[in-house]
């Protein structure tokens, strides 16, 4: 019940030796994800407080250790990336054929 956040008896009850299984290790995988973000956090502190060699601060302005911005059009550019991969202009057009073909189109 404490790792699965489970309350009612009678779900816990009907729940699969496999349903079971999959949730534990989800849990497991969740409290992973959460030590993983406990790690970054002090290693991104260890980071902001690093200095030259002359004793002056590594990073001057927070944008400098990290550029949201720049991260946000990374991620979001992602989906015009693939629009433009060969392979995914490829397969694209083998599926609009294969659609003619089976008279779908």
């Amino acid at each position: 019940m404490r790792f699965l956040n489970l309350h009612d008896i009678p779900d816990i009850e009907r729940m699969t030796l496999h349903e079971y299984s999959l949730r534990m290790a989800a849990s497991r995988l969740r409290r992973l994800d959460r030590q993983y973000e406990i790690h970054l956090q002090a290693w991104a502190n260890q980071q902001a407080k690093a200095t030259k060699k002359n004793g002056k601060p590594f990073y001057v302005t927070f944008k400098e250790f990290f550029d949201y911005e720049e991260e946000e059009k990374r991620i979001l550019g992602f989906e015009e990336n693939i629009k433009n991969d060969p392979l995914v202009q490829m397969v694209t057009k083998a599926n609009r054929q294969r659609g003619r073909e089976d008279g779908e189109l």
